[in-house]
């Protein structure tokens, strides 16, 4: 669903605007063809009448298309009878009927085409560019649903990596969870029940995320909170956060769980192994091409001759990193991003850019 629409919307516009670039590709089409025609058959009429023809023709030929492409009844057939269903209609009716037209437009009384006298040289003509216009469609159709089946194979294919992810993720933070309620059921009641009731918020909402292609900005944030007050309560005094998203962001849709993985690499790999306290921070704010969200830690940071990119950071940190990269591409395209940058005096922050 976040997806750009289809090769296929273009190809059959439903704007006036799609319209009138499909109305001005053809004309450009058909003068081509008329002048062709001029140059193979110079005796046949002259050039201006020969494009009044032409592009009445062509033109009739291409709302006939369009007309038959959003017949319902067409939509029951393969796509090979459908194109040549299309031809054995569009072509003949374009030719007859675009003569019609090209009579009214040059002042001329109407009447049946070859009523003076037949000429095969038009008729197989414009059977034979017809037919080359249909075949052009018809390719361009073909690769537009080959297109959408990869983009869809693609998506398809990083939500099993999510739920790979989330497979390895959640037990794991689970049992360290439970083994720390352990500990703190004998020294710390209130505090174990404190971690019990945010770990029912955490996965509460990741079953919900795991139901659902899409969540508002506001319930990944509240995911994000009940699993950092989580690590709060396992880490002590050693780790603060805080979380901002502007009220006009809380409805945004975004992936499921598309922060969890940044969130969990800022902890693990800067933050528990620092010695001292941490702090981390999200925070999500609109710009002008879209929203930014920066997930900042003051945790040991990149070492020095290491680049600022995903695939540069240590294994368990980069298959993370290059998940959330590959739902990026897949949901929003290559507008979408996700980049490393070095905090001063240490830590990182990684940037997510989502489009809009």
């Amino acid at each position: 669903m976040y997806l750009s629409s289809p090769p296929n919307a273009e190809l059959w516009p439903d704007t006036l605007k799609g319209v009138l670039r499909a109305v001005a590709v053809a004309t450009v089409f058909w003068a081509l063809a008329a002048t062709l025609l001029h140059l193979l058959s110079p005796g046949l009429d002259t050039w201006p009448r020969l494009l009044t023809f032409s592009e009445c023709v062509g033109l009739t030929m291409v709302a006939c298309v369009l007309l038959l492409r959003r017949t319902r009844a067409f939509s029951r057939f393969r796509p090979l009878t459908r194109w040549i269903l299309t031809g054995v209609i569009a072509i003949p009716t374009g030719y007859f009927v675009g003569h019609q037209f090209a009579f009214l437009l040059l002042g001329e009384p109407l009447r049946m085409v070859g009523y003076l006298g037949v000429s095969l040289i038009p008729i197989i003509f414009t059977m034979l560019v017809g037919g080359l216009g249909l075949h052009s469609y018809a390719t361009r159709e073909q690769l537009a649903q080959e297109a959408a089946a990869r983009s869809e194979a693609q998506r398809l294919a990083v939500e099993s990596q999510l739920r790979l992810l989330r497979a390895q993720l959640e037990p794991h933070m689970l049992f360290n969870t439970l083994a720390n309620l352990r500990s703190l059921l004998r020294e710390d009641v209130d505090r174990a029940e404190s971690m019990i009731d945010q770990l029912i918020v955490y996965l509460r909402s990741a079953l919900a995320a795991s139901q659902t292609e899409s969540v508002a900005l506001s319930r990944e944030f509240a995911q994000l909170r009940a699993y950092l007050d989580i690590m709060a309560l396992r880490m002590g005094p050693r780790l603060s956060f805080r979380l901002e998203l502007p009220a006009d962001l809380e409805a945004t849709q975004v992936p499921p769980m598309l922060l969890q993985p940044l969130v969990e690499n800022a902890i693990k790999h800067g933050l528990e192994p620092k010695v001292g306290s941490g702090s981390i921070e999200v925070v999500a704010r609109a710009i002008t091409a879209g929203i930014e969200i920066r997930i900042n830690d003051s945790g040991l940071g990149l070492p020095a001759d290491e680049e600022e990119e995903p695939a540069a950071r240590p294994a368990g940190t980069s298959y993370g990193l290059q998940h959330v990269r590959d739902r990026l591409q897949a949901v929003y395209g290559p507008a979408a991003r996700l980049s490393l940058e070095r905090r001063q005096p240490n830590g990182v922050s990684a940037v997510v850019f989502i489009p809009i």
